[in-house]
């Protein structure tokens, strides 16, 4: 079976009733209906309709008889402009879908592209740095977990190959946690703040390389502000809706550069 590299349109069937089709093209017309038993039926209605006008239009010795003949081209031509009248409509529909798409985009302007931006979800890793505080508030609740406060980030270095930023001097290590992810180890770093309150910082490798400025998001129970440098992403974590939390992860990256 012939397949055809362009689809096939009713427009293809009315040319191939009309005889408007080149070889090619009609051989893939006839594979197509070959296939599709309704639509040929469609097609074999108009070529038998086609083919009583032509008959109408000649006498017994294949002479036109001329009243006969001006009433069936006057039949022909209204089916061809009927058929013409519904390309028509199909392109005009498609003409003010197109108009209607332009015109709401000139009138929401920039706010239509805010949305989009705004709707961009935050990396995967910020998901699994949320699941670490979630387990971190935890942990901290529970007094037969106790808390590591020795806080070495060279060692870290050394087992994760996970650089630590410097932390400000007001920061108070509270826990630090290896926690697995999708990714691979992950550090859990858990901080009292005088600004933010308890809080976590999560770093993760998290396979890509990328340079990401600190960027605030934020969801139902947390908020999050998240960066990447190099081969290692970042997210700092707050419970509830945290305000420049942002401010807080750029005195971060500035550290790592």
């Amino acid at each position: 079976m012939t397949k055809a590299l362009d689809p096939i349109t009713p427009a293809d069937f009315d040319s191939y009733v009309d005889d408007q089709l080149d070889v090619t093209r009609r051989i893939e017309v006839e594979a197509y209906l070959s296939a599709r038993p309704d639509d040929a039926a469609k097609v074999m209605a108009d070529l038998r309709l086609r083919d009583e006008l032509r008959l109408a239009t000649a006498g017994p010795h294949g002479l036109p008889r001329t009243r006969i003949q001006v009433a069936a081209r006057r039949l022909e031509r209204g089916l061809y402009r009927d058929r013409l009248f519904s390309r028509l409509q199909r392109a005009a529909a498609i003409t003010v879908f197109i108009a209607a798409g332009w015109l709401a985009h000139e009138m929401a302007g920039p706010l239509s592209v805010t949305e989009v931006v705004a709707s961009t979800p935050p990396p995967a890793y910020v998901e699994d740095a949320a699941r670490a505080h979630g387990t971190m508030v935890l942990r901290a609740s529970m007094q037969s977990q106790p808390e590591v406060t020795n806080y070495d980030p060279e060692e870290i270095r050394a087992a994760t190959a996970i650089v630590m930023p410097e932390l400000p001097k007001s920061w108070h290590v509270r826990d630090v946690q290896i926690y697995p992810s999708r990714f691979g180890p992950s550090v859990e770093l858990a901080v009292d703040s005088k600004d933010f309150g308890l809080m976590s910082l999560f770093a993760v490798r998290p396979g890509t390389f990328d340079v990401v400025r600190p960027t605030q998001a934020t969801s139902e129970e947390t908020s999050s502000a998240y960066f990447q440098i190099g081969e290692v992403a970042y997210a700092l974590v707050a419970a509830g809706k945290t305000k420049d939390l942002s401010r807080a992860a750029e005195r971060l990256a500035d550290t790592l550069y």
